[in-house]
């Protein structure tokens, strides 16, 4: 009987020695499963952490409730520039330059062969952007760009298409945002009694194809009058105001009303500016453009410098000999550096990015 017992109790143990023993190994094998990702493996910067963007309060936040700041370039008119927007290009921007949003200014008035006059052509320009942005993990802005043709009444229409086209194509991509008219402008021209109701319009549109997008909303007067939407805000979810600001034209007083729209729990989203005056052209006005970007990071604003072109005027990045490959044979093209040919602007803001 005793024996009987010495058997069994030996047995028992042989067993949880096993038991143990493939613990063991199995968790040796499987020790990825039981060691979550730390806090430094987490890329913070990334659309899948990230996610969809939102507002909440004055606030833009991602997917975590977090607070996050987009930084980045925007192009200049693609039908004007669009060589200098390759892979390669965006990928150098957010690798050593640090952003993480891309803005495609598709201009619209047909007079300057925008969207309007070429709409298809336009439309492949912006996709083929977008999948460049989503490749490289990128946030990307859709912007309706007017300017010349001041009223975003004039082409609504056209713009509630391409909208409702743009959220259908982009319905689960995260990285897509939408800027759903660039700055209106002209003496006539209200938020009220224009630039309101064509946002709220295109707000449903967007809406109707995607619930989680960010709208991005242009106020009157070149995006300057921010507190006539701050008094009479559009009633929606998820939407962000646009404030444009250049350092030669715009000081103390738009950076006062910008308070003016955060005390109100409004949010602003600066989505152009420049170091120049407010033609885009002509002298650097470095200390100016320093004290807004100092403001920008104090308030923790999202801000979009004009602009990433080689057009020969005092704003762009690039010089205007930069041409973005360089043919070495008859069948093989080399990227060319864009570090190697920017401007006294360009440098100035690379450092300002990589601070």
């Amino acid at each position: 009987m005793i024996f009987s017992m010495k058997k069994i109790i030996i047995g028992i143990i042989l067993i949880a020695i096993i038991c143990i023993i493939t613990g063991v190994i199995y968790m040796q094998n499987n020790k990825t499963d039981y060691q979550p990702k730390s806090e430094e493996q987490i890329d913070k910067n990334s659309i899948k952490y990230n996610g969809w963007l939102r507002t909440r309060g004055s606030e833009l936040q991602n997917q975590h409730g977090e607070k996050i700041q987009l930084k980045g370039l925007s192009s200049h008119g693609i039908q004007w520039f669009p060589e200098v927007i390759t892979y390669d290009n965006l990928k150098e921007l957010k690798d050593n330059w640090n952003i993480n949003v891309f803005r495609i200014a598709m201009y619209t008035d047909p007079n300057v062969d925008g969207y309007i006059a070429h709409p298809e052509e336009s439309k492949e320009q912006v996709k083929q952007i977008v999948e460049y942005a989503k490749k490289l993990d990128l946030y990307v802005i859709i912007d309706w760009h007017i300017l010349s043709d001041n009223n975003p009444q004039t082409y609504q229409e056209e713009s509630i298409k391409f909208f409702d086209e743009m959220s259908k194509e982009y319905s689960s991509t995260p990285n897509v945002l939408y800027e759903i008219c660039n700055e209106p402008n002209g003496y006539k021209l209200s938020w009220s009694e224009n630039v309101k109701p064509y946002a709220e319009e295109l707000i449903r549109t967007i809406r109707r194809n995607c619930s989680k997008s960010l709208i991005i909303i242009g106020t009157p007067e070149w995006c300057t009058d921010i507190k006539s939407a701050a008094d009479n805000p559009i009633k929606a979810p998820n939407i962000i105001y646009s404030c444009h600001f250049y350092a030669g034209t715009h000081k103390e007083l738009l950076r006062e009303d910008i308070d003016y729209c955060l005390g109100k729990n409004i949010p602003i989203f600066i989505s152009e500016c420049g170091i120049t005056n407010s033609t885009g052209n002509g002298p650097i006005y470095e200390k100016s453009f320093n004290e807004w970007y100092e403001y920008i990071n104090e308030k923790g604003l999202s801000w979009i410098f004009w602009s990433f072109s080689n057009k020969a005027e005092g704003s762009s990045i690039l010089k205007p000999e930069y041409k973005p490959t360089v043919e070495n044979n008859e069948e093989t093209t080399e990227s060319v550096n864009i570090n190697e040919y920017l401007t006294e602007t360009g440098e100035i803001v690379k450092s300002l990015l990589t601070k």
